[in-house]
């Protein structure tokens, strides 16, 4: 009787000992490891996210954002032609002179890889021109991957040109444009393409894109590096490179421009084969 009777209090100590983390920590000790990793289901051990504190108000830049543009000045650009003018918290792509003289697209000082970016942008109002003519610009992630900006709202083109498409590739999944002259906005996760110490591609770039609040990228892989009228394709490049945009001789406006750069641990890892 005796022996039954530690064998039960062993038992129960040590359920006690896994159930809330020996009363330090809350979580469990003694739950399976998940696969491909070192933690437990709700491991007591696990380190807990870091704190970011939003902006008070949507789309604005939360605690740990890099702030490219805040309306105030152009500082974390450099142009490569003409400098983009501000007025009153709105940056405009420059017109051009005489026989297309001027311009050129902003060069963010900063290099980033994987990353997180919001953008604001507007379209001309009344709109003068059609198709790739009227409110275009562009993201470059690298200075190579572009995320297509539009003008849109009515506006017939070919569908692997318009606002939300990777341009060259892959149209969007629906047409969420706004009318010219409203603002719109971008929330882009970027993630890198990887290469092996040979050149070789590793793993392609991806992209999820929501435009004005509806997704029209998820977890898109792109082909390459953008190429007007051709198929796009990879070179190996460093981790880390500006991010571009284009001037494509439309004064789209721009305002609240920030970015997230992640970690390595965001990047969605496959499941091994004998995890599933």
């Amino acid at each position: 009787m005796r022996l039954r009777t530690i064998t039960v209090l062993g038992s129960v100590l040590t359920a006690l000992a896994g159930s809330a983390g020996a009363q330090d920590k809350p979580g469990f000790r003694d739950t399976p490891v998940l696969p491909g990793g070192q933690w437990k289901v709700h491991d007591a051990d696990r380190p807990t996210p870091t704190v970011v504190t939003p902006a008070a108000q949507p789309g604005g830049a939360p605690s740990d954002a890099i702030v490219l543009f805040d309306g105030r000045s152009t500082d974390a650009w450099s142009p490569k032609g003409t400098p983009w003018p501000v007025k009153d918290g709105v940056m405009t792509v420059p017109p051009r002179g005489p026989g297309g003289k001027g311009g050129g697209d902003l060069v963010s000082k900063q290099s980033f890889g994987d990353v997180q970016l919001h953008l604001e942008f507007r379209s001309p109002n009344p709109p003068t021109k059609t198709s790739q003519d009227r409110g275009n610009s562009g993201i470059w992630f690298m200075q190579r991957y572009e995320v297509q900006i539009l003008d849109g709202y009515q506006n017939p083109t070919y569908a692997d040109g318009t606002v939300g498409a990777v341009y060259g590739f892959k149209p969007p999944l629906v047409n969420a444009s706004r009318k010219p002259g409203e603002w719109q906005t971008y929330d882009v996760v970027f993630e890198r393409p990887r290469f092996a110490a040979d050149g070789s591609l590793v793993r392609p770039a991806y992209v999820t894109a929501i435009l004005n609040g509806v997704v029209v990228q998820n977890h898109q892989a792109m082909l390459g590096t953008t190429i007007w009228r051709q198929i796009a394709k990879y070179e190996a490049h460093g981790d880390a490179a500006p991010i571009q945009l284009q001037d494509h001789d439309s004064p789209v406006s721009f305002r609240n421009i920030w970015v997230r750069p992640l970690p390595e641990s965001a990047i969605a890892q496959d499941l091994k084969e004998n995890s599933k």
